[in-house]
């Protein structure tokens, strides 16, 4: 019942917004699923970062190729070192509400990122940062510490721990965007509710219907608004996957940003240039709770890994030809040259070898068809999710694995993974930057905020100190080739555990009107609005 209202609602926000903005150039984009937060601290998804890398701006933005170029910095210089950086920001940027963005608005975003009474999962991405782990970690309590400084209003003064290949990169994520300390100031946490938010990017949100859609419009305190072509931006809550391309199809949508896989065919036949289907960085993985027996023994986890037909899940489960993942660092990652890309020690196996090899394991544990191990599969609800789920699922029966599967809302299904409050659960990982780092970090020990351990997007709680010392010893590393090496050494450790499971390297799905130009695919599936433009 509650799906049904919700496609009924989405629809007939679709028909009014679509009649009240008649005269303004307007994009209407399925979005996925509903936001858990637009604040950049809080965030986690691609269904949010699409928004917020819509109303705010960071040093660094991203072209439509997804690279780094300057965005509220005019200009930037980096030290000999490679361990300071300067940015000068650029004449009159202002906030939307007309309020100058200054250097202490970004100083004041990061102390907030790191500040342990935040929380914010993804402050790692911006660890790079002198001090920022420490603050995170509550082991500096002086702000003032951190490597990032107002020289003056029109000056950021950034200092890192070592010299980081893909620091300007990492700039461009949400983490590392200023948030607007006089609004903050004045009602705290509340000023991302609409009335009370500001932006510094080309848009700002103006309307958020709760299960439907936010609303953004252009806004023309923006350094670069002169070169906006789109209006208004309508971002729609969609998870029914049919649904959305059914909408499509009816013109109520401009963009998809998922498919239901079984369509891809069709889409490729009948909708002819409007397929935007490319590789790009990422990975689709099965994370398994070490703290829950039997998932801390690592040959339990090796036998559902080794279970898993992964050849037939892109082109017969999903049909678009995602390609089978075995390592956890996806193939094309910079600054990883010379690595040799990760294959487990029964990649050379048949399927049915495998399955034998695994199911002699489970016997050799006391499970079998007729005393099999229970466990409950979790994956955020969504059709694709759904066919791989059920698919698996009867993979694992043949070595005595009998699955429930539990589905939930995006929101509360990551809730979950981070509560430690699953067995086995489905999760997803685009780079936010070109490094191995980026998806390692994925697997880092918990540091400890206000006496909880937080244990980040390290859903699994996989633990190693010997993978540990190797990712940290790179972080220093100023030769690139040794860094590579140090990191690829800690990925086979990391593999060789089954630390998690990975099934596919990601294929983005994006589907575009012919009325939209400007929409280029990209390694990080990364296209903010400002680049698009749209004909009636």
């Amino acid at each position: 019942m509650t799906q049904t209202l919700k496609a009924v609602t989405t629809a007939g926000a679709i028909a009014l917004l679509m009649s009240s903005a008649a005269s303004a150039v307007t994009l209407n984009m399925m979005n996925g699923s509903e936001p858990g937060s637009i604040d950049p601290h809080q965030a986690s998804g691609d269904w949010e970062n699409r928004i917020i890398g819509d109303y705010i701006e960071g040093l660094m933005a991203e072209d439509a190729d997804a690279n780094a170029i300057p965005g509220q910095a005019e200009s930037y210089t980096v030290s000999d070192d490679g361990l300071v950086y300067t940015f000068k920001l650029r004449d009159g940027i202002q906030w939307s509400d007309g309020t100058p963005v200054t250097a202490g608005d970004f100083v004041f975003a990061f102390q907030r990122l790191f500040n342990p009474a935040t929380a914010s999962d993804y402050a790692y991405l911006q660890f790079p940062i002198k001090n920022g782990s420490e603050i995170a970690e509550g082991t500096v309590t002086d702000f003032n510490e951190l490597g990032v400084k107002a020289i003056d209003d029109k000056t950021v003064e950034i200092t890192l721990e070592g010299p980081t290949p893909f620091f300007l990169q990492a700039l461009t994520h949400y983490t590392a965007y200023p948030v607007p300390k006089h609004v903050i100031d004045a009602v705290g946490d509340d000023w991302t509710k609409i009335e009370n938010i500001v932006g510094n990017g080309p848009y700002t949100p103006t309307e958020w219907v709760p299960g439907s859609y936010i609303k953004s419009v252009k806004s023309e305190t923006y350094w670069d608004a002169a070169n906006v072509q789109i209006d208004e931006v309508n971002y729609f809550v969609q998870d029914d996957l049919a649904a959305a391309l059914s909408r499509y199809r009816a013109g109520e949508y401009d963009i998809l940003t998922d498919i239901p896989s079984d369509q891809a065919e069709w889409i490729k036949t009948n909708l002819p240039g409007q397929d935007y289907f490319a590789p790009f960085l990422g990975v689709y993985y099965y994370v398994i709770n070490q703290e829950k027996p039997p998932f801390e023994n690592a040959d339990v986890r090796k036998a559902l890994s080794m279970a898993i037909n992964r050849d037939v899940i892109g082109p017969d489960v999903l049909g678009t030809g995602e390609v089978p993942a075995y390592g956890w660092v996806p193939p094309g990652t910079a600054n990883y040259e010379g690595v040799e890309p990760y294959q487990p020690e029964w990649i050379g196996l048949s399927y049915e070898e495998r399955v034998a090899e695994a199911k002699a394991i489970m016997e050799g544990l006391g499970y079998t068809a007729e005393t099999p191990l229970t466990l409950q599969l979790k994956y955020n609800t969504n059709d694709n999710h759904q066919r791989i789920a059920v698919a698996i699922t009867s993979m694992w029966e043949q070595i005595g694995v009998k699955a429930e599967l539990f589905n939930s809302e995006t929101a509360v299904h990551y809730d979950s993974l981070r509560a430690g409050d699953f067995e086995v659960g489905r999760a997803g990982w685009l780079l936010d930057y070109s490094d191995p780092s980026n998806t390692l970090d994925l697997l880092r020990q918990p540091i400890e905020q206000d006496g909880t351990m937080n244990w980040g997007n390290n859903y699994g709680r996989y633990s190693s100190d010997e993978f540990e010392a190797l990712v940290d010893q790179a972080t220093t590393e100023q030769d690139l080739a040794a860094r590579a090496k140090m990191l690829g050494d800690a990925e086979k450790i990391a593999m060789d555990a089954t630390a998690a499971i990975p099934i596919y390297w990601y294929i983005a799905q994006n589907v575009v009107s012919p009325k939209v130009t400007g929409f280029v695919s990209n390694a990080a599936d990364i296209h903010r609005t400002r680049w698009l433009a749209k004909s009636e």
